[in-house]
């Protein structure tokens, strides 16, 4: 246990886990297999006209349960 968190293995897990989640998300909600990655390419096209936010820093995720589940979307300023 204490050599998987040294070596990296519980985040590889983790990883694998929140990425098996979005496909099941996408799925669900019959969106493409790339739909975070266009979404966010195109916030960062939009929001690059304007200096004040970290467009190299922009998130798209979805989260949720098993009741709901949302887009978010963090843009954040630069510093």
């Amino acid at each position: 246990m204490i050599l998987d968190s040294l070596f990296g293995h519980n985040k590889s897990k983790d990883e694998a886990k929140r990425r098996l989640t979005l496909v099941l998300s996408y799925e669900r909600k019959g969106l493409p297999p790339n739909f975070i990655e266009r979404l966010r390419d195109e916030l960062v096209d939009i929001f690059s006209k304007y200096p004040q936010f970290d467009v190299s820093r922009i998130e798209v995720d979805i989260r949720g349960n098993d009741d709901f589940e949302e887009v978010w979307i963090g843009i954040p300023f630069k510093q």
